[in-house]
């Protein structure tokens, strides 16, 4: 069979999540300067996590808050096999749900370099810790 394309499931799973009829419209973007050649998803915590997850970080990329969320950027498909705790909000794209303040938030840190990530795995492990969550591969398998 020529022409024919084959869909891995994480490319099906990336199809849904640009489909989905809740998908916001608006989405933090990279600063100037910077690229982002493994695509783009964020991160947030609520705005009281922001400064105690920040000094936990070995390496940080760009950070936006407002006044409910602190916003990461992370490389896209950061929450694969990875279970984010609530109340950390995943967004993939980088689109932030409209029911959120209005406008965008603002770019607090900026990292040197071109990059805009924060490394996914310390992330994680730091909202983990914060919120008191085990992750998800040093759970209890139950059959």
């Amino acid at each position: 069979m020529t022409g024919t394309r084959v869909l891995s499931l994480d490319s099906l799973v990336r199809l849904r999540r640009g489909r989905d009829p809740r998908a916001a419209t608006r989405r933090l973007q990279v600063p100037e300067g910077m690229t982002a050649p493994m695509g783009c998803d964020a991160v947030a915590v609520p705005a009281r996590f922001g400064p105690m997850v920040l000094p936990r970080l070995p390496r940080v990329g760009c950070v936006y808050a407002d006044e409910a969320h602190w916003w990461w950027l992370v490389p896209s498909d950061s929450d694969y096999a990875l279970e984010w705790p609530a109340p950390a909000h995943y967004a993939a794209g980088a689109l932030l749900p409209d029911a959120e303040a209005p406008g965008l938030p603002g770019l607090i840190h900026r990292p040197d370099g071109t990059l805009p990530y924060t490394p996914p795995i310390p992330l994680y492990l730091a909202v983990c810790r914060l919120t008191g969550t085990t992750p998800a591969w040093s759970r209890p398998v139950t059959a």
